[in-house]
């Protein structure tokens, strides 16, 4: 099949997206003289302008009729639809050129969300969308998920507060719903369990819980006469709020640079992966057999698996709806850093 211009799709979000960056790559470096272009949201442009196998990005605004009409006037050969939902069906339906779509598995999904039958495929969701691209004959390479942070966008150990220039830990901890983020008290335990200086990561909405982790652990006057004693426990866990510091691109040279990474089910665990970095990742009311546990990198998955309830959402909620969010609450953080 001869395929000069390829127009790739998927409109959110920033894991999401990291996670089909193989399909972008594979495409570009086994198909001769394509051109490959990336059709998302304009908010998201900034983690893939950098992607050097991207020839074009499109941007959806305010308008899917604008872009639409943008789209037809590149006369693309092909089509690999990643979201699959009614806009990209839209797209596909005005564009008119053969296209392959990914398939979501939301029926059984629902049966394990709802009935806990598990009817779930055991594979990652980057070889699922990698199932896009087989009719192209278009094969998985070995290279894992890609990032690709611009110079300027890059924080340098220097730019850091002094005890984080050597060595530290990011802990990412936000997530875009609450059932998917640990509680306030047991973020604490978290941090104390770690024992080293601890950058936190998150948009400005976490910055909140992050002020109060790093208050927390801060050494005051009235902490003074405990010090001592701290030191003797080997007490070693300082804090660096960065949360909503940081665009999404200086947060991951962040991450790149620590030397372990401890994160909730977030865009930032896959940005974690594509620099092959040993992750910790901590799931609540979502499951790893959904496909989205960290692709291709080591990593230890904090669960608790002994509930009748979870996986309640294949997303999550603002607040537990059975009210006792033990799936967080009593989840055990087992793991030693050397």
């Amino acid at each position: 099949m001869s395929l000069k211009k390829i127009l790739i799709i998927r409109f959110s979000s920033i894991g999401d997206i990291v996670l089909t960056t193989p399909v972008i790559r594979t495409i570009k470096t086994q198909l001769d003289d394509c051109e490959v272009h990336y059709c998302t949201k304009a908010s998201y442009a900034s983690i893939l302008r950098e992607n050097p196998y991207i020839d074009k990005l499109h941007l959806l605004e305010d308008s899917l009729r604008d872009l639409v009409k943008s789209l037809k006037s590149e006369d693309f050969d092909y089509i690999i639809d990643l979201h699959n939902n009614l806009r990209t069906s839209i797209i596909k339906g005005s564009l008119r050129v053969p296209a392959r779509s990914f398939n979501k598995i939301n029926f059984r999904k629902w049966l394990m969300v709802r009935l806990k039958i598990d009817k779930l495929p055991n594979r990652h969701i980057v070889d699922r969308y990698m199932d896009t691209v087989i009719p192209l004959g278009i094969k998985m390479d070995s290279l894992g998920l890609d990032y690709f942070i611009p110079e300027n966008e890059f924080v340098n150990r220097s730019d850091l507060p002094e005890p984080f220039r050597k060595e530290f830990v990011v802990y990412a901890i936000g997530a875009q719903h609450a059932t998917k983020r640990l509680p306030f008290k047991r973020m604490i335990e978290l941090c104390d369990r770690i024992n080293k200086p601890l950058i936190l990561l998150g948009g400005p909405e976490d910055k909140p819980d992050g002020d109060k982790i790093a208050a927390f652990f801060e050494k005051t006057s009235k902490s003074e006469p405990y010090e001592e004693g701290l030191e003797e426990l080997n007490k070693k866990t300082i804090i660096y709020n960065a949360c909503g510091k940081y665009t999404i691109n200086e947060s991951a040279s962040l991450v790149k640079q620590a030397s372990y990474v401890f994160t909730h089910d977030t865009g930032l665990m896959h940005i974690a992966a594509a620099f092959k970095k040993y992750i910790f990742s901590i799931w609540g009311n979502t499951i790893p057999q959904f496909g989205m546990y960290p692709y291709r990198t080591r990593f230890m998955v904090f669960e608790n698996n002994k509930l009748s309830c979870r996986p309640c959402s294949k997303i999550g909620y603002a607040k537990c709806p059975k009210g006792h969010f033990k799936c967080m609450n009593d989840v055990i953080f087992d793991f030693y850093l050397p």
